[in-house]
């Protein structure tokens, strides 16, 4: 999750957003607010149904919801239509149900909030901060956490700057820094502490000492990538080889001192949120 992406809630409803720079303004997925508004169990059964009674909308249905990268529950990044308030509230008028109007004002806080962050950056990690509280996590978690997720985004900014693009590419060299941390791929990592779905993020369920190693691999990576400037993807691979390396060495001293892993197949959530699907 970033500030150009991010999961809001409407009634504990999920609902996916993405920050459009051009025009400055959040697009929401379509069809996640039709399915928190109405609960159908078929979005695109009631999307047809709500176009063909509504004229007007499905004439302007392009404009008003044109197709927008999100994270699909699957973890990949898919076209999916989006609609900006403006577009939303004219949708809301074809769906019949008693939550528009408190989704109105959701919408309305959203933007509000949305404003405040850009005028002062460190509101977005404190609610970021307050959604992982309300997940059940203590607070030096937490810390640690966010404090990663800075790690990180200072490492994509790094790699954008040596060309990496694709998001292929940044989750080979993401896995190649978490092999030489750890010993063992990210979705071993995953099956190690059981996690199934794919949307389920690793780093959520990590211990204090698996961020703590995620985050050294990382920053020492960016580190050597911003000294030696490589410029082809297989010299930034090697890079994060080495750079997962040096939090690897580390990892293996600190196993030897504490006479155990630290590849856990522990979930830092408390097994009863676990258990009722709070991931």
């Amino acid at each position: 999750m970033t500030k150009e992406t991010a999961i809001k809630l409407f009634e504990s409803k999920t609902i996916r957003s993405v920050w459009n720079e051009k025009d400055q303004k959040w697009y929401f997925s379509v069809a996640d607010v039709i399915e928190a508004l109405t609960d159908t169990v078929n979005v695109k059964d009631y999307i047809k149904k709500m176009r063909k009674r509504d004229s007007e909308l499905n004439s302007n249905w392009g404009t008003f919801c044109p197709p927008l990268e999100l994270v699909a529950p699957d973890g990949k990044k898919r076209k999916t239509q989006c609609s900006n308030v403006e577009s939303l509230l004219r949708i809301i008028q074809s769906i019949p149900s008693p939550k528009a109007e408190p989704f109105k004002r959701w919408l309305a806080q959203v933007g509000y909030e949305r404003i405040q962050e850009i005028e002062n950056p460190e509101l977005a990690q404190e609610r970021m901060k307050q959604l992982y509280e309300q997940k059940g996590y203590p607070k030096d978690w937490i810390d640690k956490r966010l404090r990663g997720i800075a790690i990180r985004q200072n490492l994509t900014d790094e790699w954008k700057e040596r060309g990496i693009a694709s998001e292929q590419d940044f989750s080979i060299l993401t896995a190649e820094i978490a092999k030489a941390t750890f010993g063992v791929s990210p979705s071993e990592h995953k099956e190690l502490k059981g996690l199934t779905r794919k949307n389920d993020n690793l780093r959520d369920h990590m211990t204090d000492l698996e961020l703590i190693f995620t985050m050294l691999g990382e920053k020492v990576t960016t580190e050597i990538s911003a000294t030696e400037k490589p410029d082809t993807f297989e010299k930034n691979k090697k890079v994060a080889k080495r750079g997962g390396g040096v939090a690897g060495t580390a990892r293996k001293e600190t196993e030897k001192e504490l006479g155990r892993s630290i590849v856990s197949k522990k979930n830092y959530l408390p097994k009863s949120l676990l258990d009722d699907g709070s991931k």
